[in-house]
């Protein structure tokens, strides 16, 4: 049976009709040329909508799509885009990296699950780095020419729009998605009818249906089921409308509609992977669905759960305890007292996969890492934290060598690296540095830009950060429920000619966003120096139920309107992946002050090297292996192992004042004759020198290729 996808199209003059396939392929997010094609259409409805190219073309007035057609240079500039959009639809195999490096994987298909997705702010169904990462990964994973079918679920209230109130508190505000508005196109039958896949939920009467719907990512598909079909349950339809919301009875529901709705989807439209990975544990229910079938088809269940174990990769991305979904025995049994028999398994032999030592209730991090043979965390450290923490699921494993790998994770550089900086990188980078993004010696080129052609390159990608800043502010006083206290929390009196530190990430307690607070008046000092001023920007949102991370927000944005510290504090409401661009290129330095061992990768802070912008961080995650001292990238700041709690806490956030007083202040400061900091500009090259290769999605997706997934698909043990 075919299948076909419904498009919500524009009517408009046959000869740029298809701009219509441009808007629904997510490829225009990190091709610069084919958004600039929309943006010129009309740049002030481009960015009220959001730079939404499939809402633009239903807002834009049509006069100005016939003024398009008439015009010979636009005309080209359309052309040239679509050659370009062809060319990547249409490569030969044997043109792609996957090919021309490993092609016995051709033709062979990845099913990737991941609860979230971050593409772009036009399809809010992401949180935060989890997502943004997930993202990433597809993205390279069509420009590598990896056959990849992505699977999640579509959020019509999406995660949350943060608006921070009067008292500095973060209101959840629904982030409504409109499926006819979005990139999206709902997957139907060959007949015209709508395609539903469907699972069981013990809850209701009759089976849950899903509707279905794709997002094209380049060459890669990205399917997302959606539960607000007519005809089930009303509360049921409510079921996958927010991400991450919701209690834990609401949450595993969501993941039986993941995992098992995932598995049954692809069965549906005929895609048979080879080999699968779960982003984390959301997806683990995958697993399970796929040892089902083949004991529905007369395996024996431990044949069924090592054919199954050998052809999946697992991630992991989290040390921190609450990042893993533990479920009760009452919610298991509720969910899957039918599906034991169909695995030919007790309840004892059923919850044994899911028990992690004496700890009680069921974890699917546990799941996975029993039903998946090819395992990984996502940094060296976090690695060997995993190690730590999971060797006890292995038999006669210890912490040394429990066979749990480490890939450290990357960044898409195509869709971190600002406009600004790729541009000049161009004009000096060989033309093939983005088919070869993670060699070192490509990125040598980057010390052959004048340093006053590079410091002009940061400086407008600076000065576009404070005017986004301003128009946000803008645009919320306007509304009239944003007061002039406000405004000024949200940086009125921020300037691109003083040292701006930026701190922009999911508001987790661990994650420490108010650690340089510790010390108000030294903060003041440093902050009010009238010679070398300092300003911070903080962007991020807490989860609606952390009243912790709520409560550093309302710390920070209280504070930035204290006079004492002459409005150099500055905090950036609703962060999404739009704002996060401006920020990752636009600040001097990215700080990031986590508790460590905590951090298990970050990438944020890989975005900000990428566009020359150094580090500042405490030494966890990925700066472990990306920090260097000589040439200096950034600044690292060794963790108080032998402190504990405040007295850590106190002790690190001197550290970091001692390094800002006396090291990156005076550096950033120190000028030559024509006002251009050439000592400060070595330690920017550097850090795109050293970090961009290394820590792209590019790498990342090699390291997968080579470590995992030949491995997955050959279905080793």
């Amino acid at each position: 049976m075919g299948f076909k996808v419904r498009t919500n199209r524009v009517n408009m003059p046959k000869r740029i009709d298809r701009l219509n396939e441009l808007s629904y392929n997510l490829w225009w997010t990190w091709h610069l040329p084919a958004r600039y094609l929309f943006k010129e259409l009309d740049p002030v409805l481009w960015e009220t909508v959001k730079q939404n190219p499939v809402l633009f073309l239903h807002r834009i007035e049509p006069e100005r799509l016939v003024k398009a057609v008439a015009d010979p240079a636009f005309l080209s500039r359309y052309d040239e885009v679509m050659r370009t959009f062809d060319a990547m639809l249409h490569s030969q195999e044997a043109d792609t990296w996957l090919a021309l490096n490993h092609p016995e994987l051709v033709g062979k298909n990845l099913a990737y699950f991941s609860a979230e997705f971050g593409l772009h702010p036009a399809l809010p169904i992401y949180s935060g780095g989890l997502g943004v990462l997930a993202g990433d990964h597809i993205k390279e994973a069509s420009d590598m020419g990896i056959p990849l079918t992505a699977v999640s679920l579509l959020y019509r209230q999406g995660y949350l729009q943060q608006r921070i109130d009067s008292t500095g508190w973060q209101q959840d505000v629904p982030a409504i998605l409109e499926p006819d508005s979005e990139p999206v196109q709902q997957v139907m039958n060959a007949d015209g009818s709508p395609l539903y896949v469907e699972v069981d939920l013990h809850d209701v009467a009759n089976a849950l249906r899903l509707a279905v719907w794709q997002v094209k990512v380049g060459r890669v598909s990205l399917y997302l089921l959606d539960s607000d079909v007519e005809g089930n349950p009303d509360w049921t339809r409510q079921l996958a409308s927010r991400l991450y919301g919701g209690d834990t009875w609401h949450r595993l529901r969501q993941e039986i509609v993941l995992g098992i709705g995932g598995v049954r989807l692809l069965r549906k439209l005929g895609i048979e992977p080879t080999y699968w990975h779960a982003n984390e544990g959301h997806a683990a229910l995958s697993m399970i669905e796929r040892v089902r079938e083949y004991v529905v088809d007369g395996m024996d269940v431990e044949a069924a759960m090592a054919k199954v174990a050998a052809h999946t990769v697992f991630t992991t991305h989290t040390p921190v305890p609450a990042g893993h979904d533990i479920f009760t025995e009452e919610q298991i049994d509720k969910y899957f007292h039918s599906y034991w028999p169909d695995l030919k398994m007790t309840r004892e032999e059923f919850y044994a996969l899911g028990q992690h030592g004496d700890k009680p209730g069921f974890n699917f991090t546990a799941l996975s890492m029993r039903l998946a043979d090819h395992r990984n965390g996502v940094s060296e450290k976090h690695g060997e934290v995993s190690r730590e923490m999971w060797y006890d699921i292995f038999p006669n494993a210890t912490p040394e060598d429990a066979p749990i790998k480490h890939i450290t994770n990357g960044v898409h550089l195509r869709t971190w690296i600002g406009k600004h900086m790729r541009q000049a990188y161009a004009r000096y980078q060989p033309q093939y540095w983005q088919q070869q993004q993670e060699k070192e010696h490509v990125w040598d080129t980057i010390l052959n830009i004048p340093d006053n052609e590079f410091w002009a390159a940061h400086m407008a990608a600076k000065q576009s950060l404070i005017t986004a800043m301003d128009e946000r502010s803008r645009a919320r006083y306007v509304g009239g429920d944003f007061d002039a206290w406000q405004v000024l929390s949200s940086g009125a009196f921020q300037t691109p000619k003083v040292l701006t530190l930026g701190f922009a990430r999911r508001f987790a307690t661990y994650k420490r966003a108010t650690l340089l607070f510790r010390d108000p008046d030294r903060l003041q000092r440093i902050l009010t120096n009238p010679e070398f001023p300092v300003q911070l920007v903080f962007a991020g949102k807490a989860h609606p139920a952390d009243d912790g991370g709520k409560q550093l927000i309302r710390e920070i944005y209280m504070t930035a309107r204290d006079p004492k510290f002459g409005g150099r504090i500055a905090f950036v409401e609703d962060y999404e992946m739009g704002i996060a661009r401006n920020l990752v290129s636009g600040v001097d330095v990215w700080v990031n002050n986590p508790r460590y061992p905590l951090e298990a990768s970050g990438t944020s802070g890989m975005k900000a090297a990428a566009n020359g912008v150094p580090n500042f961080s405490i030494l966890d995650g990925w700066w472990i292996e990306g920090f260097q001292a000589n040439p200096r990238n950034g600044w690292g700041i060794e963790p108080a192992l032998d402190l504990e709690g405040a007295d850590q806490d106190e002790a690190e956030a001197n550290a970091m004042y001692d390094v800002l007083e006396h090291g990156i202040v005076p550096l950033y400061y120190q000028r030559d004759a024509e006002g251009v900091p050439t000592e400060w500009i070595k330690v920017m090259k550097e850090a795109i020198r050293t970090c961009a290769p290394k820590f792209s999605a590019r790498r990342m997706l090699i390291d997968y290729v080579e470590q995992l997934y030949t491995a997955a698909a050959r279905g080793e043990q």
